[in-house]
């Protein structure tokens, strides 16, 4: 059976209290998987939303990043997109001007490190 590495992270939480924030699941690497399987993870977990991060198919992003409610695929928002990036602002993930590129159905996103 096939292993897929994922994190649940809280996204706006408030201040030092766990568990307070609107909870993630971000799968680090959604290569190989179908978009009807990636439904079915986010169906699963049934959190508000899934998300996966992909090789980017745009030659300017650094991944690209597909979203999942329990019910549908959505082409972009927030709280699953400031938690990726929480997930990938690792240093080897940042490019020299400290940001990264997601690339998504509907636009590409420049997150920057302040």
């Amino acid at each position: 059976m096939a292993t897929h590495p994922f994190r649940i992270v809280n996204v706006f939480t408030e201040g030092t209290q766990p568990f307070t924030g609107n909870p993630l699941c971000v799968f680090e690497d959604g290569s190989g998987l179908s978009g009807e399987r990636m439904q079915a993870l986010a169906r699963q977990f049934n959190l508000s939303e899934t998300t996966f991060i992909l090789p980017p198919t745009d030659g300017k992003a650094n991944a690209r990043v597909r979203i999942f409610t329990p019910a549908y695929e959505m082409a972009f928002a927030g709280h699953p997109t400031l938690g990726t990036a929480q997930v990938c602002r690792s240093p080897a993930a940042m490019t020299a001007a400290n940001k990264f590129v997601f690339w998504f159905e509907t636009a590409t996103l420049i997150i920057a490190q302040a």
